[in-house]
């Protein structure tokens, strides 16, 4: 009989609620700490809320991991109604202490409940959560299972168009953005995630510019078999980015208006794609 497995995240992930709730995901939500109020991702302030006030702050907002006991909460539920395993995926360890919460959480639990690192954020983590759920859906046993989302991991890509720089810098956690921000200013940025590191792909004067190598990016990657386009608080450009492209892929895109946990490193307006190359 195939072992029956479960699957944990957490918000920044950026699993849409009916997704999740379809492929009975479990997500942790992150939390994102604004003007001296914690807010539970996903509750008490909307995106689109948070987007709209995120230029008026003078202190930024700042983001905090869910806490060992909510990782073991859920670990602990799931293993008492009936899972063998839990497979708990989780952003760059290099970006994000939600990582080390769930793996100290899960020393409790033995070979029971696995720790994966995505490298990743947003749809490129959700996309390894959720293409695990459907295999193990489909009967998969671990070892295919993990095959699946180390393959996954590794073909996943990132790439947007960031209004502003300022943001990730801010973040502190690129060290390019620290050094180029007297630069770049009046820039644009193209960055891509992979593997946890931030990079720079180039940079636009005006947003046409920006959308357009955008494009060019995402088709460089060849075949595409998963596609969500990513925003934050930019949804017509999102819309129509998503029907221009929404023919290049077998399964109908996601359109994602980034987590809170996110796009505070980020910042307004920015878009993008998560996207699963064919190879």
């Amino acid at each position: 009989m195939p072992m029956k497995i479960s699957l944990v995240t957490d918000s920044t992930a950026d699993i849409p609620a009916e997704l999740a709730a379809c492929h009975a995901i479990e997500v942790v939500p992150a939390i994102v700490n604004v003007d001296g109020r914690s807010y539970v991702d996903g509750s008490g302030i909307s995106r689109e809320e948070f987007y709209n006030l995120l230029p008026k702050l003078v202190i930024p907002p700042t983001t905090s991991a869910p806490s060992v006991g909510d990782f073991q909460e859920r670990y602990e539920r799931l293993l008492k109604v009936g899972a063998e395993v839990v497979l708990s995926i989780h952003p760059a360890d290099k970006l994000s202490g939600i990582f080390n919460a769930a793996r100290l959480a899960a020393q409790d639990f033995g070979e029971r409940v696995r720790v994966l690192d995505s490298g990743q954020v947003s749809l490129g983590l959700g996309f390894q959560v959720l293409m695990a759920a459907e295999a193990a859906a489909r009967g998969a046993m671990l070892d295919e299972t993990l095959s699946l989302i180390d393959a996954v991991r590794r073909r996943v890509r990132v790439a947007a168009l960031l209004e502003t720089i300022e943001y990730v810098r801010r973040s502190g956690r690129v060290s390019w953005a620290r050094a180029m921000i007297g630069s770049l200013l009046q820039i644009q940025p193209l960055i891509e995630l992979r593997y946890g590191i931030v990079e720079r792909l180039g940079q636009a004067r005006t947003r046409a510019q920006g959308i357009l190598r955008l494009t060019e990016v995402l088709n460089s990657w060849g075949p595409i078999e998963r596609l969500a386009v990513l925003h934050t608080n930019a949804e017509a450009a999102a819309r129509l980015l998503l029907e221009d492209l929404k023919s290049r892929v077998p399964i109908p895109p996601l359109l994602v208006n980034v987590t809170t946990a996110v796009g505070t490193h980020v910042g307004p307006n920015c878009l993008g794609f998560a996207a699963v190359p064919v190879s």
